[in-house]
């Protein structure tokens, strides 16, 4: 794990435990990939992802 990474639990119905694990499968990605990706985006679009945050994001992702 990156230095710069934090670890949080995260309580979900196995509902949509299922879905996130068919979603990130689709994909190719990791459960939490998928949960990174999904939390990226959203703060992007919402304007709350700096921007040097956001550009070392974006070359993580390449």
């Amino acid at each position: 794990m990156a230095k710069d990474k934090k670890s949080f639990v995260l309580r979900i119905d196995g509902e949509t435990m299922s879905a996130l694990e068919e979603w990130a499968a689709d994909e190719f990605r990791s459960v939490n990939g998928q949960l990174e990706y999904i939390i990226t985006n959203a703060l992007r679009k919402s304007g709350r992802l700096k921007k040097s945050a956001q550009n070392k994001k974006d070359a993580d992702n390449r």
